[in-house]
């Protein structure tokens, strides 16, 4: 069992290819228990193909990504997620032929403990009022809220959040950091990847700097205003 200091996700020397596209070049950053971890960066950094690489997605990969004691990196994504590993992409993956609740309980529920669909409907009324719509019928904050709440069901407690406020109206922006924080506070630990470091900057714990593929500095969310004229030089913010 992981203490608070031993990271429920190390890894090390990550490299992946898209085709003979090269794009991470030795990423290294670890996750503790229980923490809101972030991967800032520009478009093209690598920051989603390092979410799709540890996930085993993505077509060729090397270096060491350890799970819970557990070395990842040689196997398929099937075996990533049933040891407690949940991935929501960008890109949401809502099934059009499905309704919102058909949509929700879709996953498998690969270990106890999984969130139960009233503590869902109390995290996200929203979905409790469409349960009968189509799934693409749904806002694009409503369609979020429904691709995090189908992974709070399968019982990971390790969440992997790809640009979640994306093109998100603000108000639905909070409502996401909202729920982050909720999470968080319930003992999920979770990394996160995003653009807007404005609202990275309200539920991370701690920041990566990610730039051609690879690492290039770290700070926590005390030393934010020490660092924030390399944060902009970094992001062009």
């Amino acid at each position: 069992m992981n203490d608070a200091t031993t990271p429920v996700l190390a890894v090390k020397n990550l490299e992946a290819w898209y085709g003979e596209s090269h794009i991470l070049h030795g990423m290294n950053f670890d996750v503790r228990p229980g923490e809101v971890v972030t991967l800032l960066g520009r478009n093209g950094a690598g920051k989603s193909t390092t979410l799709k690489s540890i996930m085993g997605i993505i077509g060729k990969r090397k270096g060491s990504v350890d799970f819970e004691g557990k070395e990842m990196i040689r196997l398929p994504s099937d075996k990533i997620a049933r040891l407690g590993v949940a991935f929501c992409p960008e890109e949401r993956g809502i099934f059009s032929s499905l309704d919102v609740k058909e949509n929700l309980m879709l996953p498998p529920v690969i270990r106890g403990g999984g969130m139960p669909l009233e503590q869902i409907f109390d995290l996200f009324p929203n979905l409790k009022e469409r349960l009968t719509s189509q799934g693409t019928k749904l806002s694009g904050g409503e369609q979020q809220m429904l691709a995090i709440a189908r992974i709070l069901r399968t019982g990971s407690r390790f969440l992997m959040l790809d640009e979640p406020t994306e093109g998100l109206a603000p108000v639905i922006i909070q409502q996401i950091g909202r729920m982050i924080s909720r999470l968080k506070a319930e003992g999920f630990t979770i990394l996160l990847v995003e653009q807007n470091f404005r609202f990275a900057s309200t539920v991370a714990d701690r920041f990566y700097v990610v730039e051609h593929g690879k690492v290039i500095d770290a700070f926590g969310i005390s030393d934010i205003q020490a660092n924030m004229e390399k944060l902009h030089q970094y992001l062009g913010v």
